[in-house]
């Protein structure tokens, strides 16, 4: 039977809005409040304090912007303030994520560091805490590490917090991707020395853009928001005894912010909705979902993501922008799938494609749980376990549609699809 494209697009994730964004971005523009400040950043930060459980927040630009100044801010705590011109990492090497956005990598690079990459455990699709115990072992010097919770499934961060306190290093939490998902009953973005969240128009809250520091110390929130705003000194005139950055949010963004944080419950139990629909519809297929630890860990289940089973691969090549695959019976890959969930005018997108892959990053160093960086081989002899599991889910997995407005019935259909496809 032919199934006909949605008349309107099915999208991976986009803005889910309810009415209040434009009540107090219309109270910006009346009350001519329309820079970075006023009662709409002030009280999104107050209620993401709240939420998170965190000392204070501040309300930057983007995720990135919070991320950049949380990774200064970590490296000027741990090698002092630099030279102007110079990044407060300079020449150091930087434990991070693999499987991530390059966001997450990117303000190593801006503050002259080298990032390390650690492999991605099975279990979470996140940082294995047994490659970064094997990464200190071969770099003892290193004292920052950056790590993310993927598709909004918090990591083993109290695994990770134990092996960081233990060789004297500083966590910076990029949970950009999971606002709201909590490990141990606690909020991602709190087990770090420095967290973040992002509010970038497909996340699960969202303020078109933006993102926000999180703080455990008056102290750091104040450099930050001094950081943000061109590190202007408290002078009658424009004193700069610092380098600063154009990153404070705006007013009139954060009226978004603002309309939206009260529907982040909402948004995730839409988003959990689908995650099970999908695992229910999927069930016989010869694939899984993206897992988590549902003893610690509660995700927002930002997004559904499938992994196709090895023996249910069919042949796939992928080069640096092409790819290629041959379709057999019973089997199919994940641009196969892709391809045909978009002729019914619905958006998926592959997994992250690993930073150690990355041709920017290609020289990186990367560790994996032998300790054998640049591993390559199908199969650890002795565990069983793959080499590089950040490239295999690479190769195996995709990001399902996953947009909250997407009814029962419509999932239904791109569910039937994903199934013909096998």
């Amino acid at each position: 039977m032919e199934i006909k494209p949605f008349e309107k697009k099915i999208y991976l994730s986009s803005p889910t809005m309810h009415g209040d964004e434009l009540k107090y971005m219309q109270e910006a523009y009346d009350t001519n409040w329309m820079s970075t400040v006023g009662a709409n950043i002030n009280e999104a930060e107050r209620i993401v304090t709240e939420k998170i459980g965190c000392k204070d927040a501040v309300a930057l630009s983007s995720g990135t912007a919070a991320l950049h100044l949380a990774i200064k801010l970590a490296g000027e705590r741990l090698y002092g303030i630099p030279k102007v011109g110079h990044g407060s990492l300079e020449g150091k090497k930087v434990f991070c994520s693999d499987m991530t956005f390059d966001a997450t990598v990117n303000p190593i690079a801006y503050e002259g560091g080298e990032a390390v990459f650690i492999d991605t455990e099975a279990d979470t699709w996140n940082m294995n805490p047994k490659a970064l115990e094997k990464a200190f072992e071969i770099y003892p010097e290193v004292k920052l590490v950056v790590v993310a919770h993927l598709y909004g499934t918090p990591g083993k961060i109290d695994e990770i917090r134990s092996i960081c306190d233990k060789h004297g290093a500083l966590i910076v939490e990029d949970a950009a991707e999971s606002f709201g998902a909590t490990y141990k009953g606690k909020q991602t973005g709190i087990f770090g020395d420095y967290g973040i969240i992002s509010f970038n128009g497909n996340k699960i809250i969202t303020g078109s853009s933006g993102g926000m520091f999180l703080a455990k110390s008056e102290e750091d929130a104040h450099k930050v928001r001094k950081w943000s705003t061109q590190a202007r000194e408290d002078a009658p005139w424009y004193q700069h005894e610092e380098l600063g950055f154009n990153y404070r949010m705006s007013n009139v963004i954060a009226g978004v912010v603002r309309g939206q944080l009260p529907y982040l419950e909402e948004h995730i139990a839409q988003k959990r909705a689908i995650y099970e629909r999908y695992k229910e519809g999927l069930k016989d297929l010869p694939v899984t979902m993206n897992p988590f630890d549902d003893k610690n860990s509660v995700p927002n289940f930002w997004l559904s993501c499938l992994l196709i089973n090895k023996e249910a691969m069919c042949k796939q090549v992928r080069g640096e922008k092409d790819v290629l695959y041959v379709t057999e019976p019973g089997k199919s890959c994940p641009t196969e799938i892709l391809e045909a969930i978009a002729k019914i005018n619905a958006e998926g997108r592959p997994i992250w494609k690993p930073m150690h892959m990355q041709p920017i990053y290609r020289m990186n160093p990367f560790i994996t749980v032998s300790g054998n960086g640049r591993a390559r081989s199908n199969a650890y002899i002795n565990e069983g376990a793959i080499a590089d599991v950040g490239m295999d889910i690479f190769e195996r997995g995709l990001c399902l549609p996953s947009d909250n407005k997407m009814t029962p019935d419509q999932q239904d259909v791109i569910i039937e699809v994903i199934k013909s496809c096998f």
